[in-house]
């Protein structure tokens, strides 16, 4: 679709945009523009007066249900909005504003619900907002207004009737306070230069914009924006449309922003701050700018993210086959930001550590995580913001489709970096770990499940992002990348992969894919090389959980096997039901016959989900197994490094299932002797720290220490040579990330050398505060070794290098070391710091505590903490906050004892008035995982410490 080009689709069509999507005919994508004219541009005036209190009901009404009724669409809005950066002569800081939106009647109805929270409307005649035809259209009088606090809305009953096919216009005057919560139009605090510096900022998903202005605050209800913001005189306005004009008064500026696409509320933006930026233009003359702390630019931290926005830009333009749809790209980086990034449309938003990059201070995987975070932001520029969701039950289609080409674009941006292996890591593993618990949805959950602010915040999860990323690469691989970008055309045309070439399918896409979709979890395929046979069973983490969500599949799927047969690519096998041998042949593999699995010799070995392309674990026979691990130890290097990588995970995971003996998965990792690339020993490294987080307060962690020692000591004896003794960076970009591992897993261990090498160059930077000599990626390692090893003078030290740091990445690092030491008063210290905005900012309150309990000196001290602060907790970062999924998963992820399991339900019983909000599903989590885990201990704990012992010996 060209520039400027506007389209309109049905639910079965739209879908088209996305051939996971499109031809499953699942969802209803709002596609429709429209440019329309402002009408009645409103003239700004302050607003004070009060709301009328609530009337709290349980009924049936409309207003006391979520979702918006179908009988009005708005059209466009004239928002004008003055943001206060200094506190008024109550203490407060505020923002005044006008709102007006012009809607269409699709329904007769006597009855206006629009979303507010947390604004105060000014009263015209008693009423909390004023109502007038348009085209000489005389609209109804307007009979009684009030707030229903529950559901959000401002409920305007009228004395007649709206009637269908004609337009309106709805005005509001309002008072807002400009809150430090993150949330809608909020305000951000920072130091420069010895100053405090105040800025308005906005974060609208998924349900703020209601806290900003009246609005119909539901996806699906697009409209055109034209947004007036009036701002100091030495600060700047930004919105998602280019300044049309700005007009100095004596006191103030207004900015009055052109009008923007037709669009979603949770993509308007706007900022006032006194930011500087840097600015490029690509080839087809799109401004790039990006934005953030005047020092920060002027220090150059932005320089990467320009560099790398315009290659992106270049490659989902081609991917797309369609311009990038508007004629600029702000990036700003903000001091206080409740998510890492969002997709503002033309103003996208990040936290500094997503878009800042330094090259004395911050480390490889700071710059990786810009290029990433960058991409996955601009793929959603397309897809997410042009093309949108009908409801947030199907929020995986943005974020999965972004999560999953993020890789692509980053790709293209780095091209040696090797990031399309990496999401094996960052997405399939993840959301394998997730996946297999009971409490696991479907990544398109039925609309009636996702309704409260609270539901909606739920589905920013790892389902969302990390396994709708690992099923559409499956899609990708078994349609060919070729196939599948096509389905992505803006176009919208009918992708029919019959009339494809090369492409055999033994159903239609939406037959497949309706199983990835509509059912969660995911199977584990079993090969006996003995017989032939293959099978499939829903993989669970408690093979005896009950599971109570229905399927209407049964739990099973149609899966696309690649596989090899030693080193030899086979042709993809198709297992469209539970099980079947070679005799089934025709009806199992529909498009290709394989080789007889049955003539497999005793030194042949097969390996099945051949660069893991598929959503799926894997089982052998022992014979396979015991030739695979051979294959290993002999010479890993013929297996594929991603199923290195897979091998190890999926080896741990079918022993914590119960499926084989937990000592064959700790023989996988015995070839680590002379393993030296990062995907694997990643893979290992997190499987094995859960062994840290299991053993490290019983008799087995001395054996475990003993015998990881034996197999990191090879690492990292090489990374010292090829580093001159660490004090060079390996030359390849996954290389630094296996340096770290090295380094971290050696001080863990104890391989000798290692303690001393940090604690000295941390004392050369205590003795010089002024010359960091630590390279930038090893500093988080040799920052908590330090500490750890330390005690009050250490850690005095890393506080006041972190409120020094100007850097948001180095800022981190040290946040992270902090809670590393060893002393439980300072732990203790530490933990009241985070209710103190002061000392640790909102945004990072939740990650400082979890932080904490990673550390086993802390776990105990964190848990009591949030238990004791929980109310707070919950009042401070509201129901909707995306942290407490991630501080309930935290705090209990050590948990492993029948005590801790009946400290959890109390836990939850204790709260259930309160309520865990977002984090209900990870409360649930936390408790399953706490089930299985005791189970596993009582079967598994003595097996694993003898291994230990005599591999350790």
């Amino acid at each position: 679709m060209g520039k400027g080009y506007y389209i309109s689709r049905h639910l079965a069509t739209a879908a088209m945009v996305l051939a996971a999507i499109a031809l499953l005919t699942i969802i209803a994508l709002s596609v429709v523009y429209n440019r329309e004219k402002s009408k009645n541009a409103a003239k700004f005036t302050n607003a004070t007066t009060s709301p009328v209190p609530p009337t709290q009901k349980t009924s049936n009404e409309p207003w006391d249900k979520y979702r918006l009724p179908d009988t009005l669409s708005p059209e466009y809005y004239n928002v004008t909005l003055w943001p206060r950066l200094v506190k008024n002569a109550n203490g407060m800081y505020i923002f005044t504003g006008i709102s007006g939106v012009m809607f269409t009647c699709v329904k007769k109805t006597d009855l206006i619900l629009i979303h507010s929270n947390k604004l105060n409307l000014t009263l015209f005649k008693g009423h909390h907002a004023k109502l007038t035809g348009q085209s000489g259209v005389t609209a109804p009088a307007i009979k009684t207004t009030w707030f229903q606090m529950e559901t959000q809305y401002l409920v305007i009953q009228l004395e007649g009737k709206l009637k269908p096919g004609k337009s309106y216009w709805l005005y509001t005057e309002f008072t807002g306070e400009l809150a430090d919560d993150l949330e809608g139009f909020y305000r951000s605090e920072y130091m420069e230069d010895g100053e405090k510096k105040i800025i308005a900022i906005t974060q609208m998903q998924a349900t703020y914009a209601r806290k900003a202005f009246p609005c119909f605050d539901e996806p699906g209800m697009k409209a055109v924006f034209h947004i007036t913001l009036i701002h100091d005189l030495e600060t700047t306005a930004l919105s998602n449309k280019t300044e049309k004009v700005t007009i100095d008064g004596t006191a103030v500026t207004r900015t009055i922003f052109g009008p923007t696409k037709k669009m979603s509320t949770y993509l308007i933006a706007f900022v006032v701050s006194d930011f500087k930026y840097i600015s490029a233009k690509d080839k087809k003359g799109v401004l790039v700018r990006i934005w953030a702390r005047k020092k920060a630019i002027e220090d150059g931290q932005g320089n990467y993210a320009l560099k790398i926005t315009q290659p992106i830009l270049e490659f989902f333009e081609k991917y797309y086959n369609t311009s990038y749809p508007l004629s600029k790209s702000d990036q700003i980086a903000l001091p206080d930001f409740n998510s890492g990034a969002m997709e503002n449309w033309g103003l996208v938003a990040y936290r500094e550590t997503a878009l800042l990059y330094d090259p004395q201070t911050s480390a490889n995987g700071n710059k990786q995580r810009v290029v990433t975070v960058v991409s996955h932001e601009l793929a959603h520029m397309w897809f997410g913001n042009l093309v949108t969701l009908k409801w947030w039950n199907d929020l995986w289609l943005n974020e999965g489709f972004a999560s999953y080409v993020e890789y692509l674009g980053a790709d293209y941006a780095e091209p040696t970096w090797d990031m399309k292996d990496q999401t094996i890591l960052y997405d399939l593993q993840r959301a394998f770990a997730v996946d297999s618990l009971t409490s696991s949805h479907p990544l398109s959950r039925k609309e009636e499940e996702v309704n409260t602010p609270s539901e909606i915040s739920e589905m920013f999860n790892t389902i969302s992002y990390s396994k709708g990323a690992a099923v559409l690469k499956m899609l990708s691989e078994f349609l060919t990348e070729p196939v599948f970008a096509k389905g992505l055309s803006v176009s919208l045309t009918v992708l029919s992969l019959d009339q494809t070439p090369g492409v055999k399918l033994p159903y239609s896409v939406h037959e497949i894919m309706n199983r990835w979709i509509l059912q969660m979890g995911f199977p584990v395929i079993t090969i006996d090389t003995r017989t032939g046979n293959v099978s499939q069973k829903h993989f669970l983490l408690e093979p005896e959980a009950v599971v109570d969500r229905k399927s209407e599949f049964n739990y099973e799927w149609f899966v696309p096997i690649k596989w090899m047969k030693k080193q030899q690519v086979q042709d993809q096998l198709w297992l469209l039901q539970k099980s079947g041998t070679l005799n089934l042949v025709k009806s199992l593999y529909m498009i290709h016959l394989p080789q007889d699995l049955a003539t497999v010799s005793k030194n042949e070995w097969v390996l099945a989900n051949l660069h893991v392309s598929g959503y799926f674990r894997v089982n052998y026979d022992l014979g396979n197994w015991e030739r695979l691990l051979s294959q290993l130890e002999s010479g890993h290097q013929v297996i594929p490094v991603v199923n290195r990588a897979q091998i190890l995970d999926d080896a741990f995971n079918l022993a914590r299932a119960s499926i084989i003996n937990i000592t064959l998965a700790l023989r996988t990792t015995k070839y680590l002797l002379h393993e030296r690339k990062y995907i694997p020993w990643e893979a290992a490294l997190r499987n094995l720290n859960y062994f840290f987080q299991l053993f490290d307060r019983s008799e087995v962690y001395g054996a475990m220490q003993a015998y990881l020692k034996k197999q990191v000591k090879p690492l990292f004896e090489y990374f010292g040579n090829i580093s001159s003794n660490w004090t060079a960076v390996p030359s390849g970009h996954t290389d630094q990330f296996t340096q770290i591992i090295a380094l971290s897993l050696a001080c863990s261990t104890g391989v000798e050398g290692c303690r001393e090498l940090t604690r000295n160059w941390f004392k050369k930077w205590m003795q010089n505060p002024h010359n960091n000599v630590i390279h930038p990626n090893l500093r988080s390692t040799v920052y908590c070794n330090a500490i750890a090893a330390g005690g009050a003078e250490e850690w005095n030290f890393g506080w006041q290098m972190f409120q020094k740091a100007t850097v948001a990445a180095e800022a981190v690092k040290l946040r992270s070391a902090l809670a590393c030491t060893k002393v439980p008063w300072l732990l203790n210290r530490y933990l009241e710091y985070t209710m103190n905005p002061e000392k640790i900012r909102k945004q990072d309150a939740t990650s400082t505590i979890g932080y904490i309990a990673s550390n086993i000196i802390g776990q105990s001290l964190a848990w009591d903490f949030v238990r004791a602060n929980w109310d707070y907790f919950f009042k401070m970062y509201g129901t909707g906050s995306f942290s407490f999924s991630r501080l309930i998963s935290d705090i209990t992820y050590r948990f492993c004892t029948p005590f801790e399991l009946s400290q959890l339900k109390r836990f939850q019983k204790d709260n259930a008035e309160t309520g865990f909000g977002s984090g209900t599903r990870a409360l649930q989590q936390a408790i399953e995982k706490t089930t299985a885990k005791i189970k596993w201990l009582a079967e598994n704990k003595e097996p694993v410490h003898q291994w230990f012992l005599s591999e350790s010996a």
